[in-house]
């Protein structure tokens, strides 16, 4: 998976209460509390290289003495972590999601100073270990077996710069690009490692990827026209079965990712039998349901992705980026539009129940 780090285990600790003054009664201060903050341009492998024992340990609380009964509160630790974790307790459990800049999450709190109710000694502070695991946030997020293209679609309609060579695994960690649009707007394309079958099961690197897949607004599935063959031993599938195989991981690994808006770019239409079939295959999405017959009762999706677009492409020509990038844009934007439609009509709702 190369340098590209997705989740990450820390040991957190609120720091210790101070002593209380039990002859006037005094209370110690409370243990400073230990705080993960989302703040872009952080990594968890930049967490992981420069705090190498991942330990994050609070300040004490000052102990009261004469001078001052009430002891001050220990110092907070607060813990830079990038915007897309899913924090989680050892035991699997969710404590919280950190998406935008400047959002906080108390992962251990401090211990109460000494004071009458503790007979003057003080707590300690809350320990765990905790486990950061970040979920790529894109606003679409490409989806494909290996060497359907999508390295190359991305570096065409984006400035990222992706790995792309012949062979199937290519994209071995996840490359986020940016769509520039002449008026300023920009969507963030997300290049994720190429799906196998069985990846729902976590073969190959199934469940890194399709975490992943969870934190994109839509799907682009990225599918070769003439069809794909990971190796000599595995079977050859056809253009069709390729998008019924995708959508089959897809549910098998969480059904909500089908009600994702989904596009899908039919790639390398610059080969010879591309046109022939593309009509074939146009066919077939018209009206799956009398072709699944052709398919292994494993594979057949029990729900199909409805696709809002289906645009014809060549990543070597460049046929249909322009269309699929508009595409793209018109997706988006409808969107957010219903989005705000529903806001609108929550907030709507809300004044006529209060009145």
């Amino acid at each position: 998976y190369g340098n590209f780090v997705d989740d990450l285990r820390l040991y957190v600790r609120g720091g210790t209460g101070g002593m209380g003054y039990p002859r006037l009664g005094g209370e110690g201060g409370r243990g400073g509390d230990v705080w993960l903050v989302a703040q872009e341009r952080t990594t968890l492998k930049s967490i992981k290289d420069r705090y190498p024992q991942k330990r994050f340990v609070a300040g004490t609380g000052a102990n009261s003495s004469i001078k001052a009964l009430k002891g001050e509160k220990g110092k907070d630790c607060e813990v830079h972590v990038p915007l897309g974790i899913s924090v989680l307790c050892d035991d699997g459990k969710q404590i919280g999601e950190l998406n935008a800049a400047g959002e906080r999450l108390l992962a251990a709190r401090g211990g109460l100073g000494g004071s009458l109710a503790t007979n003057f000694v003080p707590c300690k502070g809350q320990r765990r270990i905790v486990r950061l695991d970040l979920k790529l946030i894109a606003d679409v997020g490409l989806v494909g077996f290996p060497n359907a293209g999508k390295s190359s679609l991305l570096s065409k309609i984006s400035h990222a710069k992706p790995k792309i060579a012949s062979y199937a695994f290519t994209t071995i960690q996840p490359e986020l690009g940016k769509i520039m649009y002449a008026d300023y707007k920009q969507i963030s394309v997300a290049d994720l490692p190429g799906l196998i079958e069985g990846a729902h099961a976590n073969k190959g690197m199934g469940h890194k990827f399709l975490k992943h897949v969870e934190r994109t607004k839509q799907l682009l599935l990225v599918v070769d026209i003439s069809g794909f063959q990971l190796s000599i031993k595995t079977q050859f599938r056809t253009a069709f079965e390729t998008i019924m195989l995708l959508t089959k991981e897809l549910e098998l690994y969480k059904e909500e990712l089908l009600t994702k808006p989904a596009l899908l770019a039919i790639n390398k239409m610059d080969l010879s039998c591309a046109k022939d079939n593309l009509n074939e295959l146009q066919e077939q999405l018209r009206n799956p349901q009398d072709f699944l017959h052709l398919l292994q009762e494993e594979m057949i999706p029990v729900n199909t992705l409805e696709f809002k677009d289906v645009i014809p492409i060549s990543t070597y020509t460049g046929e249909g980026i322009e269309e699929l990038k508009a595409c793209i844009r018109k997706s988006i934007d409808e969107e957010a539009e219903h989005e705000n439609e529903e806001y609108q009509k929550k907030k709507l709702q809300l004044l006529q129940t209060s009145e």
